[in-house]
């Protein structure tokens, strides 16, 4: 073990602790507490992922790239619910199940366990964290990493394989694919710390590999992109100036390097494969996209984003005294000029953005957010005390707010009401996670799309406490099948 796991203080870690502190019972509860009204046209599960180690981390702990996955699911069917979360048991999670201890350190430690102890096979590699989101395409739920191989999860979210998608994705995706409600095809993208830096794929809507992992011209560094976009046209892939640096982590320093001198690039990758274009301003980080979509008939992309001035990891940004804005960003880019126009729509501590999913790649009415109402002192970085929706019809982009009082909230995911198909329609529902600042509790908000600012029309009691963050699906029953 090196110096730094010996000298790591997991009790410092303000993420390990509260109500991001992880959990490790696995819990199965058939009927659930109900207060209020479940609407009876809800009928489905929503399941969600995010960092739970399920032993004390040694070396290190960076939220929120460390920990092992966890998901929690809520099934909902004829007014009711259950709950049942597991643990994503990767090879790595199953070695140090059987060792009674972690044995693998954080992201920034390079703590890493010998033969003696986990085997030829697993001995010196970097542990699989599949702890970011979950989705599910062509029948398949697949838990996903920051960059990496997804886990195949089966309906009732036990951990079957590690993902390759048939041999041919073999370095994984990353944790935000974005699939076209239309066509059906998923869109994913993996960087990489060696060359080629950066590749894109696509998954075609029966989870074939239509398109091999294909290297992005002109990306010639290690650098972490979180989230992507899709429009009708493009991949779109923002490049912020958060590049890997492996000899500063060898020897102590920072494993992730923000270098704002460089400025952020985004790139537009076309979905026939042709060639890709670039867009460079100021420098910005953002975690999540809310959307994109063409801008015909000039041939614009339009990019909505939450906009943050440097990147934020852990409590605090890399570099807090950037004067660049925060909050809900819309971008125009110009794929011939290679020009990038941005503009602040809203300046508000926000992140988490979901839309309608149908309206992927497509102009979307509304979008919501979790955001920092401003009336909760010592909210940690990923904490948030309220819900916020936009919508984006008018010339102004108009919000509504829903304070959640005592309750933290967590990522709003949105779920359709059934019905003709069409999208970004009134008829519908969101939902969260939310815990509960003074006593612990969590909750299974949902919260009605026709009027989101009147709150919950249910809470649902969950048995255990949720650790707060971070991704979620709703999945309708009449998409429940096998998983392949």
């Amino acid at each position: 073990m090196n110096a730094q796991a010996a000298t790591f203080d997991p009790s410092r870690v303000a993420h390990l602790t509260g109500r991001f502190a992880p959990v490790t019972e696995e819990v199965d509860e058939a009927a659930l507490q109900v207060v209020g009204e479940i609407p009876a046209d809800l009928d489905g599960s929503y399941v969600r992922n995010g960092p739970n180690p399920r032993f004390t981390p040694i070396g290190s702990y960076l939220y929120p790239i460390d920990g092992d996955g966890m998901l929690h699911s809520v099934r909902v069917s004829q007014g009711s619910a259950g709950y049942r979360n597991r643990f994503v048991r990767t090879p790595s999670l199953r070695a140090e199940e059987r060792a009674g201890h972690a044995l693998w350190g954080g992201v920034e430690s390079l703590v890493t366990p010998g033969p003696e102890e986990v085997g030829p096979d697993l001995a010196n590699t970097f542990r699989d964290m599949p702890d970011i989101n979950v989705v599910r395409h062509a029948g398949r739920l697949l838990a996903l990493a920051e960059s990496g191989c997804p886990f195949l999860m089966s309906p009732e979210l036990e951990t079957l394989r590690k993902e390759t998608f048939g041999g041919r994705l073999p370095a994984g995706i990353t944790a935000h694919p974005k699939i076209d409600p239309v066509t059906g095809e998923m869109a994913v993208f993996c960087y990489a710390l060696e060359p080629p830096f950066l590749t894109w794929s696509l998954i075609g809507p029966d989870g074939t590999v239509r398109r091999g992992p294909t290297p992005v011209a002109g990306a010639d560094r290690p650098v972490m992109i979180h989230d992507m976009a899709l429009t009708e046209r493009y991949l779109v892939l923002v490049l912020a100036p958060a590049f890997f640096d492996i000899e500063a982590a060898m020897s102590g320093g920072a494993f992730i390097a923000w270098r704002p001198e460089e400025g952020t690039r985004v790139v537009l990758i076309p979905r026939d494969g042709g060639p890709v274009r670039w867009a460079h301003d100021d420098a910005f980080w953002l975690w999540h996209t809310v959307n994109a979509y063409d801008n015909a008939p000039d041939g614009d992309v339009v990019l909505e984003y939450v906009q943050w001035p440097s990147l934020t990891l852990g409590p605090a940004p890399l570099d807090a005294g950037s004067g660049t804005y925060k909050g809900l960003t819309r971008a125009v880019i110009d794929p011939v000029a290679g020009t990038l126009r941005r503009t602040q729509l809203d300046d508000r501590r926000i992140e988490l953005p979901r839309i309608d999913d149908r309206m992927t790649g497509r102009p979307h009415r509304r979008s919501a957010v979790a955001a920092d109402s401003g009336r909760t002192a010592g909210l940690l970085s990923g904490e948030y005390d309220a819900l916020r929706w936009y919508d984006h019809r008018g010339s102004e982009t108009a919000s509504q707010t829903w304070n959640a009082g005592d309750l933290s909230v967590g990522e709003p995911v949105f779920a359709p009401a059934p019905g003709p198909d069409g999208g970004d329609s009134d008829g519908g529902y969101w939902m969260t996670f939310a815990t509960d600042r003074t006593d612990g509790t969590s909750w299974f908000l949902i919260i009605p799309d026709q009027d989101p600012a009147s709150g919950p029309v249910a809470r649902v009691r969950i048995p255990v406490r949720v650790p707060l963050g971070l991704h979620g699906a709703w999945l309708p029953a009449e998409d429940d099948g096998a998983t392949g």
